[in-house]
């Protein structure tokens, strides 16, 4: 069982995140500590009973745990924890997906615009004192998004915020979901995956915002870029993984697309090696789309709802209600 909220204590770990500072803003009483590298996490994590963290979490520090109970994961992907061995251990853990899907979904679109409005030559003219003149060449002016046809990839809470704001812009949205029986969630027009290279041809623009799964992984290959209209651009605000990035490299250097506004890599950080820092048509976040400066509180606000179902479900055995975002 959990200890009650005046014997439980919380760890939060993490080598960047303000978790510690926004959580005290709330008053709650809680005792909690913050650790910032994996050694101090294995030293102190023997006095958690939660543990709030992503990437510094390695399985063997299951060891150095006695009291852990719940552990709340500070992003979406939990690839890292052991399921079978936390079942095993009667340790809880969710996730914190969604918490960032507003950020994601936005982020996105100010790829396409940066992209569509060539913001990214104006920012290398601006650095030169170069005054651009008007184009004649209709092929390399700004473009305008309205009109335009998105095919999205994914068609979550990611898909759903991102289909509203591209339906505002005034853009035609295809979804691409995995159970398309479960609704357009805010697309024009919804398919399997199995649909995918015979709408490729239609798309502007393809949206990358689905997870990472067996059925994803190198998604978006060499035949699938042959599908693609050269004028189309690429957004991935997904996983790296999901593109096959050789091909991508290839097909950018080659005018198979015009352009890719990438946040995830195959490798990141990325190689200082990789082709892709020197195509002058990728426009490249580090992975930085949901970190807003509300992160740190939405993650905290899925943590205390799943901290008052643990102590909820403690109190009355017999009834069970799943946590948020529930892995284990």
């Amino acid at each position: 069982m959990l200890p009650d909220k005046d014997h439980l204590t919380l760890c939060f770990a993490h080598a960047a995140y303000r978790l510690a500072d926004r959580f005290a803003l709330r008053g709650t009483g809680i005792k909690h500590f913050e650790v910032r590298g994996f050694d101090e996490l294995q030293t102190r994590l023997h006095e958690a009973d939660v543990l709030v963290v992503s990437g510094l979490w390695k399985n063997e520090l299951i060891d150095h745990a006695p009291n852990l109970r719940f552990i709340q994961s500070i992003s979406a992907g939990t690839d890292q924890f052991s399921k079978p061995l936390f079942k095993e251990r009667g340790i809880r853990l969710a996730s914190a997906s969604g918490v960032n899907a507003r950020a994601v979904a936005e982020h996105a679109i100010a790829l396409m615009l940066a992209l569509s409005r060539r913001l990214l030559e104006a920012r290398d003219n601006q650095h030169k004192h170069h005054w651009r003149g008007m184009i004649g060449d209709l092929s390399r002016r700004e473009d305008e998004l309205g009109g335009k046809t998105v095919l999205v990839v994914g068609m979550g809470t990611i898909g759903h915020h991102f289909s509203t704001l591209a339906r505002a812009f005034g853009m035609k949205v295809i979804g691409i979901r995995r159970h398309p029986e479960q609704g357009a969630n805010g697309a024009d027009s919804i398919h399997s995956v199995v649909e995918l290279t015979a709408l490729l041809p239609q798309a502007d623009y393809v949206v990358l915002a689905c997870a990472l799964t067996p059925e994803t992984e190198g998604l978006i290959n060499q035949a699938a870029f042959a599908a693609m209209k050269p004028q189309a651009r690429l957004i991935n605000v997904a996983r790296g993984r999901v593109v096959d990035e050789p091909a991508l490299i290839h097909a950018m250097q080659q005018g198979l697309i015009d352009a890719a506004g990438l946040d995830v890599c195959v490798e990141e950080p990325l190689p200082a090696t990789s082709s892709l820092w020197d195509l002058p048509n990728a426009l490249i976040t580090p992975h930085s789309a949901g970190e807003t400066r509300r992160y740190e509180d939405n993650v905290l606000d899925v943590l205390m709802g799943n901290l008052d179902l643990l102590w909820k479900n403690d109190a009355n055995q017999s009834v069970q209600a799943p946590l948020r975002n529930q892995i284990v």
